[in-house]
């Protein structure tokens, strides 16, 4: 018979896939190979499927404090609990689940119990949330789930070494691995443009409505754009509600909800991504490698990623960097196409390359 793993993952059942999402598909993907299709069930915590009412919301605002993340209850977790007897491991997509590790092993569950961390999740929810109210419950409750897998997890698994360091300091433990973020090829091909950069560079921003994705883009086109001559594109789930909080010029076009990005993509010279908080990875980095793309990028937006940044594009810290390496793209055009990056890719960042790792976990 064969053996069986329940993968329990946050879900929203939208078109468009946030990079939290793109994550944990490919997570499902890579267990699916190893465990074999149909030996790998999943769980979803939460589910926009269903509809919810104000007293679902409230009810999930009150576990808060209880160190439940929105979408579980003690309830769910002791049926979640129950059902895990039938298989032989347990993945949690998330660590904001931690308390279901910790419940399994208090009532005597044997099986293997993996945890895999998107980011580690106190820095990360301060840069998401800043200072709403609550904000102090959040954070304990993420905090103390992310305990809770450090404690009872078998194995846990983070994406690069900043948080691993960050693991150890916060919790006293290290991770059992460290697996980078990947993205499924969706170029598949090997006629490669050979087009060149514009005078006037078409700078692409991929990203969705979210905190740090928004300030970043707001800094850039702020101390950047009035020194440099390119056209900027914003192109990312949520991004029709940009400008009712941010001021971002007219001259840059917001396109949202985009169901294929692939276009964006191929047209743009340069991405860029001033990103400055978070934890974690970033998959628009991944993506944008994926493509072969140019990427001017902040030290956050490279987090994780080993590659040469100057033969990428260009790591930029500062405004002043920004502006030189822009100048300079449209001074000296250069191939559209960046066969480094790509390379790259193709060599560390495709589900392939990280196949072995995942293997190493059962």
């Amino acid at each position: 018979m064969s053996k069986k793993l329940l993968f329990i993952r946050y879900t929203k059942n939208a078109a468009i896939e946030n990079g939290g999402e793109q994550a944990t598909n490919k997570n499902f993907r890579l267990l699916e190979r190893i465990w074999g299709e149909g030996n790998v069930e999943t769980y979803a915590i939460h589910d926009d499927s269903k509809k919810h009412t104000i007293a679902d919301y409230l009810k999930g605002v009150l576990f808060f404090p209880f160190n439940y993340y929105f979408g579980l209850s003690p309830r769910r977790v002791k049926a979640i609990v129950k059902k895990a007897f039938d298989f032989d491991a347990i993945y949690i997509d998330r660590s904001v689940f931690g308390i279901i590790a910790k419940q399994l092993r208090k009532k005597g569950y044997k099986g293997q119990i993996v945890c895999f961390f998107h980011n580690v999740e106190v820095p990360y929810f301060k840069s998401k949330i800043g200072r709403y109210p609550f904000h102090q419950v959040v954070l304990h409750c993420v905090d103390q789930n992310d305990a809770y897998c450090c404690r009872y997890a078998d194995k846990i698994v983070c994406l690069n070494q900043r948080d691993a360091d960050e693991l150890e300091k916060r919790y006293g433990r290290r991770p059992d691995a460290c697996i980078p973020i990947t993205f499924k090829d969706a170029l598949g091909k090997e006629d490669y443009s050979n087009e060149m950069t514009r005078t006037k560079p078409l700078c692409l921003f991929i990203g969705s409505y979210f905190t740090p994705n928004n300030e970043g883009i707001e800094w850039f086109m702020k101390n950047v754009y009035p020194y440099v001559d390119i056209q900027v594109k914003i192109v990312g789930k949520g991004m029709n509600k940009l400008r009712e909080r941010y001021t971002i010029p007219a001259e840059a076009e917001i396109i949202s909800d985009a169901p294929n990005l692939r276009p964006y993509f191929e047209e743009a010279d340069v991405m860029v991504l001033p990103i400055f908080s978070g934890s974690g990875m970033k998959v628009k980095t991944c993506e944008s490698m994926m493509y072969g793309k140019n990427i001017l990028g902040t030290p956050e937006a490279f987090e994780g990623y080993d590659m040469n940044y100057s033969m990428a594009g260009g790591c930029c810290q500062t405004a002043e960097e920004f502006i030189a390496a822009l100048k300079d793209l449209s001074e000296r055009p250069r191939p559209r196409f960046n066969s480094y990056t790509r390379q790259t890719y193709l060599e560390k960042y495709t589900e392939d390359a990280v196949l072995e790792q995942y293997k190493g976990l059962f």
